[in-house]
């Protein structure tokens, strides 16, 4: 039986009843699998690594080592973020990697999206193998993949960095309890887990980060245009109600210029897509109807905070026709 496909008699989660029963199944499993050796986990912080992390907490406890990898593609604040939750509330055996300038300088000058994607998930695989080798008895890696990964990377529509096994070299081996459930399943298994609800229901953020809202060579000036502008609509959408009701929002730079005006004089900036989707299950997406004059507001806020924007866009496209991500 293929171990990456979901059971055609497997039952929906939906309750904290099925919930229940799955963390169970998953404790004894993952207790079976890596017995009295440690666990390595990517910990971004996202609704899938945090489930993931939960789950192993409860089932090895102090086994369970998180690494938080700063690759320069995370949103605001939010390494501090991680910091904060998962050492200090969570008391989570956590390691902090910075490796901005390692991560930007391997994808200098890459345009093609694939490309991009692939060489991040391997400097990861590098980065964590670098951090398994100064721990003794790590013989695990955990992933928080899920199964809209599986089968977008299986039908060739978006490579994903935690799909497709480990490098040969890397003597580890995979940990995946979540691998078989939708997002909306992870997040039931989290509340069910005793998860706080602002890191249970927030929104999904991909493995590569702004990398993927950062379209063409990324170059630092436009990758903080993205963060900001990110910041900005993700402030704004708290404060009018449209956070935890909307599945996911951000925004995108693409890597083109127009023609403004700025300070009455003519400025040639990058402008800023503002994407903002609802889905059950990643598979498919509608638009979200955002009032018109919260836009309007939103759009003066990033042309006059945001260095190098002088143009904001709405993106209209559901998936399919679009994926969710740009890249």
């Amino acid at each position: 039986m293929n171990e990456n496909v979901r059971p055609e008699t497997m039952e929906r989660i939906t309750t904290p009843e099925l919930a229940d029963a799955f963390i169970a199944e998953q404790v004894e499993a993952i207790r079976a699998q890596v017995k009295d050796q440690k666990v390595l986990l990517a910990l971004s912080g996202g609704v899938d690594s945090s489930v993931v992390a939960a789950l192993l907490v409860k089932a090895i406890g102090q086994q369970l080592v998180c690494v938080h990898v700063n690759h320069g593609f995370l949103r605001k604040g939010e390494p501090e973020q991680v910091i904060q939750v998962f050492r200090n509330e969570m008391n989570a055996n956590l390691i902090y990697v910075d490796a901005v300038d390692r991560f930007l300088d391997k994808v200098a000058g890459v345009t093609d999206p694939e490309q991009k994607r692939h060489i991040i998930g391997e400097e990861f695989i590098k980065v964590f193998d670098e951090e398994a080798s100064r721990l003794e008895g790590v013989h695990f890696l955990a992933q928080g993949t899920i199964y809209p990964d599986i089968l977008e990377s299986e039908r060739g529509i978006k490579a994903h960095h935690n799909v497709g096994g480990l490098p040969q070299e890397m003597d580890m081996e995979l940990v995946e309890p979540v691998k078989l459930l939708f997002k909306d399943e992870v997040r039931v298994v989290g509340k069910a887990l005793g998860l706080p609800d602002n890191m249970v229901f927030r929104q999904p953020f991909p493995g590569p980060g702004l990398a993927v809202r950062c379209p063409g060579a990324i170059t630092r000036d436009r990758l903080e245009a993205v963060r900001e502008s990110d910041a900005i609509l993700r402030e704004e959408f708290a404060k009018n109600g449209l956070e935890g009701k909307v599945w996911q929002y951000f925004t995108v730079v693409p890597d083109f210029k127009s023609t403004g005006i700025k300070n009455e004089e003519r400025s040639f900036e990058w402008p800023v897509i503002i994407r903002a989707v609802n889905t059950k299950d990643a598979m498919t997406a509608t638009v979200e109807d955002v009032p018109f004059s919260l836009l309007q507001h939103i759009t003066d806020r990033i042309t006059h905070e945001v260095a190098g924007v002088n143009r904001v866009l709405f993106d209209l496209t559901p998936k399919p026709t679009a994926t969710i991500e740009y890249e």
